[in-house]
């Protein structure tokens, strides 16, 4: 056995010891060693194995599994440009904190600036610390070394998130024997080499700060966020969440209407997660008095530089509590909720606002929602009544379009059927996403695409106001004109087109298999109304 096989076999042995139960593999020449023994341990049972050409795509199927399983879960590729390509999925899961092991192959270290073909500097090419794998060598005594720099990998991304390690092979990359100079087995039972206790979090601080005129404001990336609820429903304090969370139904939509009255201003808030869609949440954050930020990190989310207080959780107690208070944000939250309901009867439909809430409402029971980024998450946010019974996922770590099919796809093969409602530009963005080769494991999951012909988010922002119409449609609004039909037919992926919410409805029965429905709208008009809606919801609160 050479040397590159022989450590790379004790590698995804290593892996799967440590509950690793998912890579994605990105075919290469340098990676082959791995390759071989992650077909192995496929074949085997002990993993499953999903292989994508697109290295990309490849990183943002990592990611999807690792949110949808809430375990580590590996991406591995070829050296060189190849790497440079799970930078965007890296970054999202760095700033999410999703456990990714991006495990690269590397050319040894004598071909490093030599013009040789496929190779980098690949030391932090992906922006986090990288696990730096010794070149194999046929002596003994190193069977232990690597077992451990796995094991190290796989605790530093539980707790942390994305890890790289990068692996230098030296050729033959092949498999070429059996013998080796010493046994290459793990701990007795399948056990981990090291077994890496989980780290122990439990700094709580006194809540005495806030009282009964406080607001909660829940973000992205908090899993499941009960405590917190728990807490504010004793505290009789009112909750508004991103649609990764639960709360008041359009509670962003009450803060982006304008001024709040007086009875609706909170004496303190307390930030859970990255709140990242809404500057009226924003707003709102900057210009109170006490803000208090739940975080375990040590750079925790405060972009206003607001936070008074941070801490990992808050000390449960008793709470002196307001009922007036809440009662005033339930009341203007029902009025809000008949303003909305009023304006989009009134509205022809597809609208983005329309979509968002018709889906959410016609999603089957248990179904796995994703939202790209740009529009469709934020007019969910907006107008959509929260679901108990409908786990939402989006990429908010950095917030990016790219990717968003994979990791929708990678959220469906671990939790089950799975909707996404995202935007033409993001699903173009990804169109490799859809690209599955024969035999690999089929996600059961419908892509609704909002296709408004381009990037209908400018719209809303300043560059979408009339006095900058002469460059707005070609450097903001960026028309392509591109065949979603055709596009799908080219992958051999089901696409449907629909007219009303009632065929919406009808298209998002249980997922089976991979699918696309489009639903065709126009950016014309947008800005109006949601500058409508605001002033409609701002009129009914005052």
């Amino acid at each position: 056995m050479n040397p590159s096989t022989a450590q790379a076999r004790v590698l995804v042995d290593e892996l799967v010891r440590n509950d690793v139960r998912h890579v994605v593999l990105s075919p290469g020449s340098r990676n082959a060693p791995l390759s071989f023994a992650l077909a192995e341990a496929a074949a085997a049972g002990r993993l499953t194995l999903h292989v994508r050409v697109d290295e990309r795509s490849a990183g943002f199927l990592a990611l999807g599994l690792a949110k949808g399983s809430g375990e580590v879960t590996a991406v591995t590729c070829t050296s060189g440009t190849a790497v440079a390509n799970l930078h965007p999925a890296v970054l999202e899961a760095r700033h999410a904190r999703v456990p990714v092991i991006a495990l690269t192959a590397d050319r040894p270290v004598e071909l490093y600036r030599t013009g040789a073909s496929q190779t980098v500097d690949q030391q932090r090419v992906l922006g986090v610390d990288t696990l730096q794998f010794p070149i194999a060598e046929r002596r003994r005594g190193q069977n232990g070394l690597w077992r451990s720099l796995v094991c190290r990998a796989v605790a530093n991304a539980r707790d942390q998130g994305p890890v790289h390690v990068n692996v230098p092979f030296r050729e033959p990359l092949v498999p070429d024997g059996e013998e080796w100079v010493e046994p290459l087995d793990g701990r007795p039972f399948d056990m981990p080499w090291t077994r890496v206790a989980a780290p122990v979090r439990s700094s709580l601080h006194p809540a005495d700060h806030l009282g009964p005129r406080t607001l909660v404001v829940v973000g992205d990336g908090v899993d499941g966020g009960e405590g917190i609820t728990d807490l504010a429903e004793r505290a009789g304090w009112p909750v508004i969440a991103e649609p990764t969370g639960h709360g008041l139904r359009h509670g962003t939509l009450l803060l982006n209407a304008g001024e709040l009255p007086d009875e609706l201003k909170p004496d303190a808030v307390v930030v859970v997660g990255r709140p990242t869609l809404s500057r009226g949440v924003m707003k709102l954050i900057a210009g109170t008095g006490v803000v208090h930020v739940l975080s375990d990190a040590p750079d925790w989310p405060d972009p206003q530089f607001a936070a008074t207080h941070t801490s990992i959780g808050l000390a449960p107690g008793e709470h002196e509590v307001d009922h007036d208070w809440l009662t005033a944000w339930q009341h203007a939250d029902k009025a809000a909720a008949d303003v909305v309901d009023e304006l989009l009867a009134r509205q022809p439909w597809p609208t983005g606002l329309q979509v968002a809430r018709d889906l959410v409402a016609a999603l089957p029971a248990h179904t796995d929602l994703f939202l790209g980024s740009s529009n469709p998450v934020r007019d969910v946010d907006l107008v959509a009544a929260p679901r108990q019974d409908v786990r939402v996922h989006a990429n908010r770590g950095v917030a990016g379009i790219d990717g968003s099919v994979s990791t929708a796809a990678g959220i469906a093969l671990t939790r089950g059927p799975t909707v996404a409602l995202i935007g033409d530009l993001t699903f173009l963005h990804d169109a490799n996403g859809l690209l599955i080769g024969p035999g690999e494991p089929r996600p059961d999951l419908t892509v609704v695409v909002l296709n408004d012909d381009g990037g209908g988010i400018f719209t809303l922002l300043e560059q979408g106001a009339p006095q900058h119409a002469d460059a707005f449609e070609r450097v903001f609004g960026t028309p392509h004109g591109v065949d979603l039909a055709h596009l799908c037919a080219a992958h051999h992926v089901p696409h449907t087109a629909v007219g009303d919410a009632e065929e919406l409805a009808r298209e998002l029965t249980v997922p089976r298999g991979l699918r696309v429905v489009e639903v065709r709208a126009e950016r014309a008009g947008l800005r109006d109304l949601h500058a409508r809606l605001r002033s409609a919801v701002s009129t009914a609160f005052q």
